[in-house]
């Protein structure tokens, strides 16, 4: 009975030491969600318009289809952004006209190669 036990420990130990192994070699990537790592325009800048060039970079692959760019104006309303090429998988691009002086609000919403949404905003100003 007592050897059976040893065996029991014995193969635990292994089990959850071979699980700690493989938690901490596997990719990052597969636990994390898109983040974004840069904002072009910068979050709480200053830009001159009436166009502007918006490049928002992630932390992760985002699926460009899967993926959207609203703005809110300084009058209130919300308009979608059609996205632009993406020049790198963790890339997204879009092309603002028509801005007026104001704040502006930027909101993205992607889809990371995790499978999970993320959210979040970019808030800058039209001098």
């Amino acid at each position: 009975m007592r050897r059976n036990k040893v065996r029991v420990t014995s193969w635990l130990a292994a089990a959850v030491i071979t699980i700690c192994g493989i938690a901490t070699l596997a990719p990052r990537v597969a636990w994390a969600h898109a983040v974004l790592v840069s904002a072009q325009p910068a979050e709480n800048s200053t830009v001159t318009g009436p166009d502007v060039a918006v490049l928002l970079k992630y932390n992760s692959r985002v699926d460009i289809e899967h993926s959207t760019l609203t703005l809110l104006a300084p009058d209130g309303r919300l308009g979608k952004v059609a996205i632009g090429s993406q020049p790198a998988p963790g890339v997204l691009s879009a092309r603002l006209t028509g801005l007026v002086k104001g704040l502006y609000e930027l909101r993205w919403q992607v889809l990371a190669i995790d499978g999970h949404v993320t959210r979040g905003k970019v808030l800058f100003q039209i001098k």
